[in-house]
């Protein structure tokens, strides 16, 4: 991961700018810079993963034009080179180093020609106009605010805006910023027509889309590794680089000491597919310690997001301190295409396509969100092969009649697609369980019991009746919140709600967004 900022006009509060930014360096600890850009100012905290040498450093020039990007265009070669044609030299290996000469040719109709996962500003010095975008699933991060006089700054996390700004918001995926206004060039969880091909065909598509966006993800001049969990997701993700690797895949675990369901099926799995693999095991007492620095780096007091964080965190920070990884694969993004438990209630195709549309238009505040933070305050850099453009678009325009779980199977297209010689049968139809949760029920428990310690329950009522929106309604969500408004004070408006299953569903009026209290978990915790 890498952090950007701009302030797009004059600053205010020089040491505050300067302050802020700093609070994200350890996305890109590598090198730092911030140039003058018109009357504003760009900066860049590097990791550097494609094009290593310092001339890859950013922000990028072009004459009197600069940019900043956070992200990876695939396939920039194929696009490096037509701008070779037309004249443009380059003095590095970066793929970002692009961005500039594209917009000189198509302007803001350059943002829906990538194929990227990215976070950019740029300033356009024949104008005198800064210009931002974000990619259509939110996957690297953007905030905006305004400072006193109502200059817009942009930022890769809500802590580099504090002390600029009363109000951070997020910057809409699939949007970009131009001419004071957020223009939308790609709904990505909008289907204007559905496929019906037959099951076959299917998952021929699947398999062969997602092993696309799998290869495209393991070009990396920095060392890579990848996030094992047991479940279907993370498996089949390293399955199929497993495959492609003339060497063995690195892989990672984590589980508590007492009672880690997923290590068991991490290690079948990579003993399977051969991959040089290593356990993380983690206490009550490491969660627990942890749990005050993963809310204040999430900047979320969700539930769901901080739970799942936990693990995430310790295992990204174990990689970071005990290995030279810096490139990380993981898992996310499946749920919200193929079904979670909840969505076995769903009571029609249609409302299921609507949850799913609405998970993925909100996945930036959430899932996304958590990867991204644990992953990059590690200085690593996460990719997610199930976010991949084509993948998503594919996959959201099946007709949700066939990803209904009328087969007594969740995700069963996925699975399906992937039968052969991928996993061992054992992990490929085994039921789905939360990551929080499969790294040990006690991990979810252990945060409850200490919730509930803190508070007597007329202290609880009292203490959340403070917040108007998204209110805590247990004792572990007033915790989670108190520690988000001491370190974003009023800012709670950056994520919408909490991420919960859908309550006016039959089933599904539940106040723990844990699988484990939905009747049909069933095996998912063995």
């Amino acid at each position: 991961m890498c952090s950007i900022i701009g302030y797009c006009g004059p600053v205010t509060d020089l040491d505050a700018f300067q302050a802020g930014f700093q609070r994200t360096v350890s996305r890109g600890p590598d090198d730092s810079r911030v140039v003058k850009a018109g009357e504003g100012l760009l900066g860049f905290h590097r990791l550097a993963i494609m094009g290593l040498t310092p001339e890859g450093m950013q922000p990028f020039g072009l004459e009197d034009s600069y940019a900043v990007c956070n992200g990876e265009i695939y396939g920039f070669e194929k696009l490096k080179g037509e701008l070779t044609g037309k004249g443009y030299t380059f003095q590095s290996g970066s793929d970002c180093e692009i961005l500039l000469p594209l917009y000189r040719e198509y302007g803001v109709d350059m943002f829906a020609m990538l194929d990227a996962e990215f976070a950019c500003i740029l300033y356009d010095g024949q104008t005198g106009e800064f210009i931002a975008a974000r990619d259509p699933i939110g996957i690297r991060p953007l905030y905006y605010g305004r400072d006193s006089r109502g200059t817009i700054i942009f930022a890769s996390e809500p802590k580099n805006l504090l002390g600029l700004t009363d109000k951070i918001m997020p910057f809409p995926p699939g949007h970009y910023y131009k001419d004071g206004k957020f223009v939308c060039y790609h709904d990505i969880a909008k289907t204007t027509h559905f496929c019906y091909d037959e099951l076959e065909i299917l998952c021929r598509n699947i398999r062969e889309k997602l092993t696309a966006a799998v290869d495209k993800r393991l070009v990396a001049d920095a060392k890579v590794g990848f996030l094992l969990s047991g479940g279907l997701d993370s498996s089949l993700v390293c399955a199929i680089a497993a495959k492609r690797s003339k060497t063995p895949i690195r892989t990672f675990a984590i589980g508590m000491d007492t009672d880690a369901i997923d290590l068991k099926y991490a290690r079948q799995v990579a003993n399977y597919i051969g991959s040089d693999h290593r356990e993380i095991i983690i206490t009550k007492e490491d969660v627990l310690s942890s749990l005050e620095t993963v809310v204040e780096l999430l900047g979320t007091y969700d539930i769901t997001t901080i739970r799942a964080s936990m693990g995430m965190y310790l295992i990204c920070k174990a990689i970071h301190e005990q290995t030279d990884v810096r490139v990380l694969l993981t898992g996310e993004i499946s749920d919200e295409l193929f079904g979670y438990k909840y969505t076995d209630f769903a009571p029609s195709a249609a409302a299921f396509q609507e949850e799913s549309a609405k998970r993925v238009r909100e996945l930036h505040m959430y899932d996304v969100l958590r990867a991204d933070r644990c992953i990059s305050v590690n200085s690593l850099e996460a990719r997610v092969p199930f976010g991949d453009l084509d993948f998503v678009e594919y996959v959201m325009s099946i007709a949700p009649e066939k990803k209904l779980n009328t087969y007594h199977k969740g995700k069963y297209l996925l699975r399906k697609a992937f039968e052969g010689d991928w996993l061992p049968e054992s992990i490929l139809w085994r039921e789905k369980a939360a990551f929080s949760d499969a790294v040990g029920h006690s991990l979810v428990d252990d945060l409850k019991e200490y919730a509930e310690a803190q508070y007597t329950d007329g202290e609880f009522e009292a203490r959340r009746q403070k917040y108007g929106h998204a209110r805590p309604f247990t004792k572990e969500s007033l915790l989670y919140r108190e520690i988000f408004e001491k370190y974003y004070p009023g800012q709670s408006d950056m994520v919408v709600d909490f991420w919960m299953p859908n309550r006016s569903w039959e089933g599904c009026n539940v106040d723990d967004p844990s699988a484990r209290v939905l009747a049909n978990y069933g095996e998912s915790g063995v």
